[in-house]
């Protein structure tokens, strides 16, 4: 297109979700609802590690960051589709739709790269129990989660960056709830290889490359079980695995739903994107906590606490049970 038949975007118009207008009361009460379950489910599980000593081990702090990581990545676009339901105004400015972006594929990346290192330290507690402790030192678990954070920031500039450089014409309608990068791309009236090429090389690898540590991970650890198979083996493996396997099932399958299972962007993703980005985080907090004896313990604690606060006039009195 000549630049003379191009304009320059200063705000988006986002469709939404695909609701009936005399629909949008329920579904607007249901997503807060949902929203609000996963922001006070994933802050009550960090306060919990913070408080319970007993959880002061490499598995929960990595499941701390988790937890603020989901809190954030849903915060990045629930709020905003929120506002758009109850005010009907769908437009967001070019600047917001960037920001966006970038925070959205930012925590993304750092919610993937955790699994994966959440997978080496389960690999680590069942292959090499013994070593455990000498393995999974502060210093390591600092590093790893350090490392995730900043090469998700990177990753997050490496998209965004290149993304600022391209043009937007006449057509500035994004048929989504959020900006997302394969919907802006779809948009612009630019070269956009560039952006592909970074999309498929770098994108692929940060994808693909923790998948592969944490198949490698469970790989492993199903050699070590098989290899001498015994039901109380077998059960403290899905003890030890069950959650973060239930929550790895839920971020890929979501995942693969909206970027390899359909052509274009629908309905359809759009739903598997509500699945990806409201529904996984509010069920995090559920699946480490109702299938985690030592979560379910220091809640307890927690309560019991609180119960003696009240009765005996501002003495916290719940870590005694620690």
């Amino acid at each position: 297109m000549r630049p003379e038949n191009q304009s320059r975007v200063s705000e988006f118009l986002l469709l939404g979700l695909p609701i009936l207008p005399e629909h949008q009361g329920v579904f607007f009460t249901l997503f807060l609802g949902m929203y609000l379950t996963t922001v006070l489910g994933n802050l009550l599980i960090i306060l919990l590690i913070r408080l319970d000593s007993r959880l002061h081990t490499p598995m929960y702090f990595f499941l701390s960051h988790l937890a603020l990581t989901d809190v954030s990545f849903s915060s990045v676009t629930v709020p905003r589709m929120l506002m758009n339901m109850q005010t009907h105004h769908f437009f967001i400015s070019y600047p917001g739709c960037i920001s966006q972006l970038y925070f959205y594929i930012c925590f993304g990346c750092v919610d993937n790269l955790l699994l994966a290192v959440m997978a080496y330290d389960r690999y680590v507690a069942i292959c090499h129990p013994l070593h455990y402790n000498t393995i999974m030192r502060e210093e390591l678990c600092v590093l790893l989660v350090s490392a995730s954070w900043i090469t998700s920031c990177a990753h997050a500039l490496l998209h965004t960056v290149p993304m600022v450089r391209l043009s937007f014409c006449a057509n500035n309608v994004i048929t989504h709830f959020l900006c997302d990068l394969n919907a802006l791309l779809k948009l612009s009236c630019s070269d956009i290889s560039l952006n592909e090429l970074v999309l498929l090389t770098e994108g692929g690898m940060v994808l693909f490359l923790p998948l592969a540590i944490i198949l490698g991970s469970y790989i492993r650890i199903g050699t070590i079980i098989l290899k001498a198979p015994s039901t109380k083996r077998l059960l403290k493996a899905f003890s030890t695995c069950g959650s973060h396997l239930l929550v790895v099932s839920l971020f890929y399958g979501t995942l693969a739903g909206i970027y390899f299972l359909s052509s274009s962007w629908d309905s359809k993703d759009v739903i598997a994107s509500v699945m990806y980005t409201v529904v996984t985080p509010m069920l995090n907090p559920f699946i480490y906590s109702l299938r985690n004896r030592d979560v379910k313990q220091a809640l307890e604690c927690v309560l019991t606490g609180l119960k003696k606060f009240i009765c005996q006039g501002g003495h916290i009195c719940y870590l005694d049970c620690l």
